[in-house]
């Protein structure tokens, strides 16, 4: 397995990981009766500040996790994997690694900065892929 598609793996594994550590405290803070049921209705209790932060950064990952994987399937069907790519991939997951703390404790400026790291490492795949 190339290292872009470990990384790949386990990033996956880390969005998982985030589910829970999102969905347990939630469930705790709404009730598995809420959180089992249809959601038809918004909850009748709010969750904690560092619950929702971390459904945030749960969600971002999510979306970060769509350009990462099209980057890590283009230059693995390609065969374009160097030292770069993979270099990007483990910056990719490391960042995304550090965003998951710096999201829920609020750190700011670095959580906006940790993040970036993960976009410019993706961005940096894709185009080593072009060239």
């Amino acid at each position: 397995m190339t290292a872009e598609l470990t990384a790949l793996t386990l990033a996956g594994l880390l969005q998982m990981i985030q589910f829970l550590l999102f969905a347990v405290p939630a469930n705790m803070e709404l009730g598995t009766g809420y959180t089992s049921g249809p959601r038809d209705r918004p909850p009748s209790r709010q969750i904690s500040v560092l619950t929702g932060r971390l459904q945030r950064a749960l969600n971002n990952h999510f979306e970060g996790l769509i350009l990462f994987t099209l980057a890590v399937v283009v230059i693995t069907l390609s065969d374009q994997s160097t030292r770069v790519t993979q270099t990007a991939a483990w910056a990719y997951l490391a960042a995304r690694v550090l965003y998951i703390p710096a999201y829920a404790f609020g750190l700011r400026p670095w959580r906006s900065a940790i993040w970036g790291v993960g976009w410019v490492a993706t961005l940096i795949m894709l185009l080593a892929a072009l060239i």
